[in-house]
């Protein structure tokens, strides 16, 4: 069986609407491809980081910040308030380590964000995870991506 095919063309139409909608919502592409690249670390996303990756570059984005993005924590002065804030939720979202996310860290983002903001943020959170497994599942080499 092929593992070149994603989702059908309607479970696809879905997802990007949600991806694209969130970071819309979230009003922050900077954030956003952080947020995207930082899920694609912790889920070993090789197409997903490919991709986000360029798409920050293009967006600006400086390489110390994406180099050192996975030690965020220790990089305080390279990250805002907001962006760890996020950075944090993304990692409880996506690695879920106690079976769910734990409330000082969602206080944390509930802290930075409005209502609808940290909506839209666990949005792209669940929809980045969702893009990794299915890339990830499918064995998708990075390289296919084109801005």
């Amino acid at each position: 069986m092929s593992r070149t095919r994603l989702l059908d063309r309607e479970a696809g139409t879905a997802m990007s609407a949600l991806s694209a909608a969130a970071k819309k919502g979230l009003g922050d592409p900077v954030l956003a491809e952080l947020v995207m690249i930082r899920a694609s670390q912790l889920n070993h996303c090789a197409f997903c980081l490919d991709m986000h990756l360029q798409v920050a570059r293009g967006n600006g984005e400086s390489e110390d910040r994406i180099q050192l993005l996975n030690a965020w924590e220790e990089t305080e002065s390279l990250y805002s308030e907001r962006e760890r804030a996020a950075l944090a939720l993304t990692e409880a979202v996506t690695v879920l380590t106690d079976g769910f996310v734990p409330d000082d860290v969602y206080e944390r983002a509930a802290k930075q964000f409005d209502e609808p903001g940290l909506a839209h943020l666990i949005a792209l959170i669940t929809a980045i995870n969702s893009w990794n497994r299915l890339m990830v599942s499918r064995r998708v080499a990075p390289g296919g991506h084109r801005p």
